[in-house]
């Protein structure tokens, strides 16, 4: 498997042999370092243990509730209320749709280690171009919620038998 973003490269292999046959002909082909295992990429922070490997985007979600002046925000313990119903046309004073474009975007790319926003960043993007109050609200409880939750990390664990089991419980 090769991932390749502008001039970085991730490789991995199914044995040993093969990353090192891998990494022995790209670096003939081409000019290249080797910076061992991979700790940090586009956002995503990586650990990396023999048999588990931990992502998360924690320094992106500190960073994003700086950006949008939540640092000291008090932690939400969902990212929606209960029963909240969002509507187009909710008589709300309309907003800036550049800030609100934003802070959806920053949430979707989270989704990456975060599944569990998905479902809620999803319903708040319906309105992003003509944004509410009431929808920004609901965004803002969103970065409310990773607040609380920002260190948490998906394991990824080798096992015997490959079987993808998923679960997502933000209740």
């Amino acid at each position: 498997m090769v991932y390749l973003y502008i001039d970085d490269l991730i490789y991995a292999g199914t044995t040993k042999d093969m990353v090192v046959e891998f990494k022995t002909a790209m670096m003939k082909e081409f000019e290249m370092s080797d910076l061992g295992l991979m700790g940090y990429f586009l956002g995503i922070q990586v650990k990396q243990f023999p048999g588990k490997i931990f992502i998360s985007q924690e320094k992106y979600i500190t960073y994003l509730l700086k950006k949008f002046h939540m640092s000291e925000c008090k932690p939400a313990a969902s990212p929606m209320a209960a029963n909240e119903k969002l509507l187009q046309d909710d008589g709300a004073t309309k907003i800036d749709s550049k800030y609100f474009k934003s802070l959806v975007g920053s949430l979707i790319y989270l989704t990456n280690s975060r599944p569990d926003i998905l479902y809620y960043v999803s319903i708040i993007s319906r309105f992003i171009e003509n944004p509410s109050k009431l929808h920004l609200e609901a965004a803002k409880r969103i970065l409310r919620y990773l607040q609380g939750i920002k260190n948490h990390e998906i394991l990824y664990k080798q096992q015997d038998e490959n079987k993808l089991i998923g679960y997502s419980n933000s209740d």
